[in-house]
């Protein structure tokens, strides 16, 4: 029993791997966090023959027990997300987690490694990243204060995820706890309207306004 953990394009198609190819083209059934995005890629790369089955972070007791099960039957499976490594602010872990707790070492979880929009952003932020802490994406609101005032309590490299609807309040958060503090915020990495921007929250902030707010952003501080 194998469930291969394949890492699929945050933007650029170009970026999947040959071995991620292979690999989906091999096994039986993919683990999708949305079965159209996935079909839409596997239909770039001319596969059609596994069965696709939905499991995102609403998948149930229920929906795990029917994985259990596919592997019982002697399948072997691959897991990815709509775009990245799975794991990664996703429920992966979860997975593989009640995986082992069932069938221990007769499974093998192999990674088949690729693309990160956090590694992907530390790669040509310019800030040391021999030592760095990945928060995820910040609270939408309990917690959000104290997630930002921590932030900058940390002697490390931080890099989080943020969202078009919240990344100027981000900014504005960061801005009055450190407004000297120099940052890198990647929008819409390997995407077509891919942007990096440099300077301080306020600095950051001005560019955004001036180009746009749209896409999904890695930020690193």
């Amino acid at each position: 029993m194998v469930l291969s953990v394949v890492a699929t394009p945050i933007g650029n198609l170009s970026d999947l791997s040959e071995r991620a190819k292979a690999v989906l083209a091999s096994v039986q059934t993919i683990l999708c966090e949305d079965t159209r995005v996935t079909r839409k890629l596997l239909e770039r790369i001319g596969v059609s023959t596994p069965t696709l089955v939905s499991y995102h972070q609403h998948s149930d007791a229920a929906a795990v027990k029917h994985i259990l099960r596919l592997f019982e039957e002697g399948q072997d499976l691959a897991l990815v997300t709509d775009a990245g490594t799975p794991g990664i602010s996703d429920p992966g872990g979860k997975l593989i987690h009640a995986l082992l707790a069932h069938f221990g070492d007769a499974i093998r979880i192999v990674p088949i490694p690729g693309p990160s929009a956090i590694i992907a952003a530390l790669s040509i932020c310019g800030i040391p990243a021999d030592k760095f802490i990945f928060l995820g994406f910040p609270p939408h609101k309990n917690g959000r204060k104290a997630f930002f005032d921590r932030l900058l309590s940390y002697d490390l490299t931080i890099v989080f995820y943020e969202s078009t609807h919240r990344i100027l309040k981000t900014l504005a958060e960061i801005a009055a706890r450190d407004p000297a503090r120099h940052l890198v915020v990647c929008r819409e990495l390997t995407k077509l309207h891919e942007r990096i921007y440099r300077g301080t929250a306020l600095e950051v902030t001005t560019q955004l306004e001036s180009s746009s707010i749209k896409g999904e952003f890695v930020v690193v501080l």
